[in-house]
């Protein structure tokens, strides 16, 4: 890993712009939070969830409006800010369906908090701010080869289908791994943090891609502003608000610029894997793969002694391992990483699923939305 030879002019600007979005949602969560207590937009305590008490959702509008309201900023006033720098590769539309997609997959996610959303809308939504961005020109055209030098190159309709694929992906991945406190939104920041810190060095070309390095941290740091009041015990959870916005704007950050792709996949991995791992199992025995239940890696870990903080913690530590590793091998190691770790997390779920059958059986309760803690549930 070589970093490119303007980071320490970006230096303040990176700083300035991490810290500036962690005291917004630092500040604005607590005022969110009051807002839908009173009016009562909350989850309520079930079999399947680990809050005993009602917790208010919705939280992650904090992160959304830090978010826009820094990144955003920097990008509007961009020649006025002396270190900002400029877009360079970057067309107008791929901005604008960073900005607004990502409002626009808050606001369905703030339609589902408030109305609980059946199932099929809220995918249906996804498809259509897939579209929106694909539209606008967003797309993953090509791949570093894993086997050798160079590009893989796609073709148009493949590319515009691999994207919508990706797109949709990432926010259920979010969505999926959203059952403990504090895990989705500490993934995310991880996330974040490594493409930003990637950006900012030779893999992705010569000069880097300092633009995009600086809304990639200034994300990190609106999420981690909102950790604070996220993290077990949760005071506030994220709510599908946060979940569709944290799953969009990392699809979208991980494809502009340059085909980071690879690497969101590998640090990635965890929420990734299991959704894949939960879907087949799902498929194979008969139900819809939107069906809830407690067949999740981090509800089997809980249900095999390891406390709340104890899981949360260890699921980090491996995205960590895994987004320093991306940062560090080639592209053909991070791909064979990847293979290895979806074998492997697929033994260990297998082993781990042979425990109690109760937990893998659908769930009599049917979570009425896609929010915190729960995912989409088809509803009669």
């Amino acid at each position: 890993m070589t970093f490119v030879g303007t980071v320490g002019g970006l230096m303040p600007l990176l700083v300035g712009g991490f810290v500036a979005a962690a005291i917004i949602a630092f500040l604005l969560t607590p005022l969110i939070r009051a807002l839908v207590r009173r009016r009562g937009i909350v989850d309520t305590p079930n079999h399947r969830r680990v809050n005993t008490t009602p917790v208010p959702r919705g939280g992650g509008i904090a992160v959304v409006v830090a978010f826009m309201a820094v990144g955003g900023g920097l990008v509007l006033f961009n020649e006025d800010i002396g270190p900002m720098p400029a877009p360079r590769g970057i067309p107008s539309g791929d901005l604008l369906a960073l900005f607004l997609g990502g409002a626009v997959a808050a606001a369905i996610g703030v339609a589902d908090d408030l109305f609980d959303l059946r199932a099929r809308w809220q995918l249906l939504g996804q498809l259509a701010l897939a579209a929106l961005a694909v539209a606008f020109g967003v797309g993953v055209d090509a791949i570093n080869n894993p086997f050798g030098p160079g590009l893989i190159r796609f073709v148009a309709p493949f590319a515009m289908a691999f994207t919508v694929v990706w797109i949709v992906g990432m926010i259920n991945s979010i969505n999926f791994i959203d059952g403990l406190d504090g895990l989705s939104t500490g993934i995310a920041f991880i996330a974040a943090l490594t493409l930003g810190v990637l950006s900012l060095t030779t893999q992705v070309g010569p000069t880097g891609q300092p633009f995009v390095a600086v809304l990639c941290v200034v994300l990190a740091g609106a999420l981690l502003g909102f950790l604070r009041f996220n993290f077990q015990p949760a005071s506030i959870f994220t709510g599908t608000a946060g979940v569709m916005f944290m799953g969009y704007t990392l699809a979208i950050l991980s494809i502009i610029g340059a085909a980071k792709v690879v690497v969101a996949v590998l640090v990635l991995g965890v929420p990734i894997i299991d959704t894949f791992w939960v879907i087949v199992r799902r498929l194979l025995a008969g139900r819809s793969p939107f069906t809830p239940d407690r067949g999740h890696i981090h509800h089997r870990l809980l249900d095999l002694g390891l406390g709340h903080r104890g899981t949360v913690l260890l699921i980090y530590a491996i995205c960590a391992s895994l987004g320093i590793m991306s940062l560090l091998v080639s592209t053909a190691t991070q791909v064979y990483a990847f293979l290895g770790a979806l074998v492997g997390f697929g033994v260990v779920l297998f082993l781990l699923t042979r425990g109690p059958r109760e937990a893998l059986e659908p769930d009599t309760y049917e979570p009425s939305a896609v929010h915190s803690d729960a995912e989409p549930a088809p509803k009669p």
